[in-house]
């Protein structure tokens, strides 16, 4: 054997070792998307009227309105805000 064919040959076996490396990770972060995702259809699907949440800026309140993507939260006795409905991080069950 000559150093052309051993160099072709290590070169062939490190993209070989390389593809499967890049397919381990690509399934690992499939199968995270996926719990990801149903952990927001899951969330998503717990807001209703009434419910306690906290959301992104760490702000607890209850929702008083949904409509459509916007969801009036009242913080307190006298202060309605809204948001979206996106940036609801957790429906706190009591």
């Amino acid at each position: 054997m000559n150093n052309v064919t051993v160099i072709i040959w290590t070169c062939i076996t490190v993209a070989v070792l390389l593809g499967i490396c890049a397919l381990v990770l690509l399934f690992i972060s499939s199968r995270n998307m996926k719990k990801n995702r149903e952990a927001m259809r899951d969330l998503q699907g717990a807001i209703k009227v009434g419910a306690r949440i906290l959301f992104a800026g760490g702000i607890y309140g209850k929702i008083v309105r949904i409509k459509n993507d916007v969801i009036d939260v009242e913080v307190n006795k006298s202060t309605v805000i809204q948001i979206s409905r996106y940036s609801i991080q957790n429906v706190i069950s009591e």
